[in-house]
Order: C-alpha cells, then sequence, then structure tokens
C-alpha cells in the first residue's frame, strides 16, 4: 500500500548528522495521501530543523511517482512512542451527518454483479424497515442508475448548496451518472478530481437521517478505497465475489486492503453461486463448489450468503426493475433478505450498536 511504501522510504533517511537517535519516520505524528498530494505532521526535535528536515522528506520521496506535491507540517509535541516505528496514521476521519452505519461494497474485479449486489442489498434492507442511502462511488462505470430505473434523471441543490438524493424504491440514490450529459459521456478525471468528487458525495448531500447507507466501490484496490478510509468513518465493508479461481485470487487483493486501511470487514457474498433448474429444482455448480467458504476460513471472514445465477436479475436490472423490488418470492431475494440479516446480525455482534 502506498502510505507503507512511504512510510519505508522515509525511514531509510536516518537524522544522525542532526544529532538525532531516530530515523525520519519515527518524527511522523500523521500522514495522509488524498489523490497525489500528501500531507505529513512531523515532530520537531527542536526549532531551526523545519528546512533541513522538510528537505530530507522531499528526497526521500522523490523516486515515488505516485506522490507528485508534499507538504509538510511541524509540532512541538512528539508522536506517542517517539523512538518507535510509525504503525498505523491517524488523522481524524469524519462521520457522513444523518448516517448511523457506512457499508461500503468492493470487489477485486468487475463483472461479479458487485452494484446488482449492492442495489438489490439497498433495496432489501429498505423493505425490512429500514432507512436506506446508496451511493454509486464506481465514477467510471456508473450502473446503479440503470439497475434502479434512474437514468436520465437530476439532481438539484437545497437552499444550503446540498445536493438532494435521488428516491426509488424506498432508497435515497446518488450517482455521478446522474450529473452526466448522456450515459455515452466518459468520466476523464485524475486522481485529485475522483478524489474531490468522492468528499462531496459523501458530506456535501442531504442524507438525512439514514440507518444505512451503501457505498458502491468501484472494482480494485485504487485512489476511491484509500480516500474513503482516511478520511471516512466506516463501519465496515462487504466483499463480492463469484467462485471462480479468477474471481477470488483479486477478492483476496481486496480483503487485504480493506484490513491494511483499518475497515473491519463484515463478511463476503458470493454471487452466482449456482443455477437452479426450473424443471427439476435441482442445483448446479456452474463455476465450482466450496471454493469461496475456503477463502473466507482462510482469511476469517464470514460467509453471508449465496446468491443463484436467475436470467430474471440481468434482465430486469437493463429495465431498471430490481429483483428484491419486483419478485420478492424469489429465490435470489429471499438470498438477499437472509444476507440483509445477518449483515445487521454482524453489525450488532461486531460492538456497532443496535440498529
Amino acid at each position: 500500500m502506498a502510505i507503507k511504501e512511504i512510510i519505508e522510504a522515509l525511514k531509510s533517511k536516518d537524522l544522525r548528522d542532526l544529532g538525532l537517535k531516530e530515523n525520519l519516520a519515527q518524527l511522523v505524528k500523521d500522514i495522509k495521501l488524498l489523490g497525489k498530494e500528501l500531507d505529513i505532521l512531523l515532530y520537531l526535535p527542536r526549532p531551526g530543523l523545519e528546512d533541513v528536515l522538510k528537505s530530507k522528506v522531499e528526497d526521500a520521496l522523490a523516486q515515488m511517482s505516485y506522490v507528485e506535491k508534499v507538504n509538510v507540517k511541524f509540532s512541538g509535541s512528539p508522536p506517542q512512542g517517539i523512538g518507535q516505528s510509525v504503525a498505523q496514521p491517524t488523522f481524524a476521519k469524519r462521520k457522513v451527518p444523518g448516517v448511523k452505519y457506512l457499508i461500503a461494497i468492493g470487489s477485486g474485479k468487475g463483472g461479479v454483479g458487485k452494484s446488482t449486489v449492492s442495489a438489490n442489498l439497498a433495496v432489501t434492507l429498505a423493505n425490512l424497515g429500514y432507512k436506506v442511502g446508496l451511493l454509486d462511488a464506481d465514477v467510471y462505470g456508473p450502473s446503479i442508475p440503470t439497475i434502479l430505473g434512474l437514468k436520465g434523471e437530476r439532481v438539484s441543490l437545497n437552499e444550503r448548496n446540498k445536493l438532494i438524493p435521488l428516491e426509488r424504491f424506498g432508497v435515497k440514490v446518488l450517482s455521478i451518472g446522474f450529473m452526466l450529459p448522456s450515459e455515452d459521456t466518459p468520466v476523464i478525471w485524475r486522481g485529485p478530481m475522483l478524489m474531490k468528487a468522492l468528499t462531496q458525495f459523501l458530506f456535501d448531500v442531504e442524507w438525512e437521517d439514514l440507518d444505512f447507507l451503501i457505498l458502491d466501490l468501484p472494482p480494485g484496490t485504487g485512489d476511491v478505497q484509500l480516500t474513503l478510509a482516511q478520511n471516512t468513518e466506516v463501519t465496515g465493508a462487504l466483499v463480492v465475489t463469484t467462485p471462480q479461481d479468477v474471481a477470488l485470487a483479486d477478492v483476496r487483493k481486496t480483503t487485504v486492503m480493506f484490513r491494511e486501511v483499518g475497515i473491519p470487514l463484515l463478511g463476503v457474498i458470493e454471487n452466482m453461486a449456482y443455477f437452479i433448474c426450473p424443471d427439476s429444482g435441482k442445483k448446479y455448480f456452474i463455476f465450482g463448489k466450496g471454493k469461496t467458504a475456503e477463502f473466507a476460513t482462510a482469511y476469517g471472514i464470514k460467509v453471508l450468503g449465496s446468491i443463484p445465477i436467475d436470467p430474471d436479475v440481468s434482465e430486469r436490472s437493463d429495465k431498471g426493475e430490481p429483483i428484491t423490488a419486483f419478485v420478492p418470492d424469489s429465490p435470489v431475494s429471499k438470498a438477499f433478505r437472509s444476507i440483509g440479516e445477518l449483515l445487521i446480525q454482524e453489525i450488532i455482534a461486531g460492538g456497532k450498536a443496535h440498529v
């Protein structure tokens, strides 16, 4: 991860020429990477060292292509455990106003149905009687408007310049798709613009009072996930996978990423787990059986549920009719209901209080 690499680079700079026994990393009190801009708060052992310490930081990070700008600030009070290596950055994280529980949903790769899972889980929680919001954070490929039948819709601002999310199936919804001229318009943003947009979508929105805000992340382990972890209080994360080895290999990286940035893992959801023959009712495990359970056991997380393959899911998603809203008694909808109930139990069991 980028922060760990930065800390390792700072460790390489000893300060014996300044009469100090610590290395540069051991003076770090706080560190945050936002896009390609790095903020570092250093302990200042004595006045007059500001310029030389700033120069050492810049020199240590000169070869890192993902750091274009470094802002160094100083504090006269030493970090806790001065003389020891820096473990976790401690920049203050913000809680999204009005939101009790923020649930991030990620995957290691595209094509596993993460957005379909996010949308149907949000509808399921609303059906269970909770106040729910859904934020489509996949700015490069926003599909939530299509799945929820909101293509072509636009959001507006209230008198306090806060975005007013749309509402569908009892879920408050926000997506970059609501702000593009057409669904064919590409989003060509570099890291800093992406980070600014995500921050606005979280904190400059009139979410009102929500029990759950579901955050549909883009695939992978990039800037969006890091920004979320560094700036926002997240209740926990769910990872979505399919049973194939290629999907599980990538979801392992996502699992490790969430742990390294300090976001608790609430469980894994296995999508497209099996096919139920409509004639016989027999289950066919097209992509293999038991692989997701083995992965979950190896990484110490729970499988919250397995969702069957059903052509009706994709057909309805294309028409803006999520199956959990239109066919609540289907096997897929029942699987989502079980997952929603287990998710609530996991939040309570994890000490996140009652919903």
